[in-house]
């Protein structure tokens, strides 16, 4: 999604969200998103100068690409050299900006890789129709040839560095008690009308749940819950603040919030559940700690590589997973999305 560098880049960043109706589908967008935005500025500035003025996520972003180009480099030889691009969906660089640096770098090979481990229409799905769209226009020959990595919810090393994450904030608790810590798995929800029409993301989320539990041999009680609801519709429950309340009246102690689906910190990691959820916490008696961000641990830096070796030796554009609708899908941009990147010739 990216995020604003600064307090003065909220409101535009917050539009490009609200405009998004893969994301949020609401209707009379194109009106109800500048005065959604403009309504809550106030709010989300105040909210990111606690967290030190604006978003770190663009630094990370930049730093996990620089990193992964530097392994394939050593790595892939055969396919060197690599260039890391950013295409943020809401906030500088977006993709057209991205495309225009591509094309003057004379680029004419591509993987689009997703940074959301979890596939959703939502995320990667947009993302996906945004670059398309944009793509129609930028590069209407097809000189930039693309594939697609779209979803690694159980890859390996993926599970393999969200499991070291644990363990070490697991070990920060005295050891009569560690056993017991209850892991709250907490990853962005999505609209009720989402999910209705056959989104993935539920899914591939709990999948990557499923798979830390496992290779963590089930040593602590666990749930999923789902944070960063916004607007008066229906969203995926059951929500994190919510379910802090509802332990600490079953008279749990210690609670160890797990960011499931994001990467690196940003709004959702720093402020909703270090201040927000950790204030709320702090209020019923419950000690509540955050399991590090995977940002630029080389594990995750690893877990990419091999994602992206894997991804070129199997010489295909995109997964079998990619070019299937969700089965309520009613979006012919989606259809003519999937259709593009599934006919590239590589």
């Amino acid at each position: 999604m990216g995020g604003p560098e600064t307090t003065d880049g909220v409101e535009r960043f917050l539009t490009n969200l609200f405009s998004d109706g893969d994301l949020i589908p609401i209707p009379f967008q194109s009106k109800l998103a500048p005065w959604m935005a403009k309504r809550r500025t106030p709010q989300i500035q105040e909210q990111y100068s606690q967290i030190g003025g604006g978003s770190p996520i663009t630094m990370w972003t930049r730093k996990q690409g620089e990193l992964l180009a530097e392994r394939l480099d050593k790595e892939s030889p055969e396919t060197a050299p690599h260039k890391p691009y950013i295409a943020f969906r809401y906030t500088p660089p977006l993709t057209a900006t991205t495309i225009a640096d591509m094309q003057r770098d004379g680029i004419t090979r591509a993987i689009a890789l997703t940074l959301y481990p979890q596939y959703s229409c939502s995320t990667t799905g947009s993302s996906l129709n945004e670059l398309w769209r944009q793509l129609k226009t930028a590069d209407p020959e097809g000189k930039i040839k693309w594939s697609v990595i779209d979803r690694w919810p159980t890859h390996k090393k993926l599970v393999e560095v969200f499991a070291r994450h644990i363990e070490q904030s697991l070990a920060a608790y005295p050891e009569s008690e560690r056993s017991s810590v209850v892991l709250l798995f907490s990853a962005h929800s999505l609209p009720m009308s989402v999910v209705n029409r056959g989104d993935p993301y539920p899914a591939e989320v709990a999948a990557t749940v499923h798979a830390v539990m496992e290779r963590l041999g089930h040593s602590n009680p666990y749930r999923l819950i789902w944070q960063s609801q916004v607007g008066p519709s229906a969203w995926l429950g059951p929500k994190t603040n919510e379910v802090i309340e509802g332990y600490a009246k079953l008279g749990k102690k210690n609670l160890l919030a797990v960011p499931i689906a994001f990467v690196s910190d940003h709004i959702e990691t720093l402020f909703e559940v270090d201040v927000e959820y950790g204030h709320l916490a702090k209020e019923k008696g419950i000690n509540l700690k955050r399991v590090e961000s995977l940002n630029a641990d080389p594990l995750f830096i690893e877990a990419m590589a091999d994602l992206v070796k894997s991804h070129l030796k199997s010489g295909s554009p995109v997964s079998t997973q990619l070019p299937l609708r969700c089965p309520l899908c009613t979006s012919e941009k989606c259809e003519q999305q999937k259709k593009f990147f599934s006919e590239q010739k590589l």
